[in-house]
């Protein structure tokens, strides 16, 4: 359901990046969905104030899933 429910542009939007800079994994055996965007800083430099990305699984969490 999530996998076919979350598009790729959505997170897009979300995320303030365009689409076509995200790279989807979608990991069936495993149950996962892996995205990867360029981070907006470097991580581990001072303008970094998220050096796991944590804080990005909050706006992930925001998102609709459609049915």
């Amino acid at each position: 359901r999530i996998r076919d429910g979350l598009s790729t542009e959505s997170v897009a939007a979300a995320f303030d990046v365009p689409s076509q800079v995200i790279k989807r994994f979608d990991m069936a055996e495993l149950n996962v969905i892996k995205l990867s965007l360029p981070r907006p800083n470097v991580q581990g430099t001072v303008p970094d104030r998220d050096m796991h990305g944590a804080g990005w699984a909050v706006i992930l969490a925001g998102l609709n899933i459609s049915d």
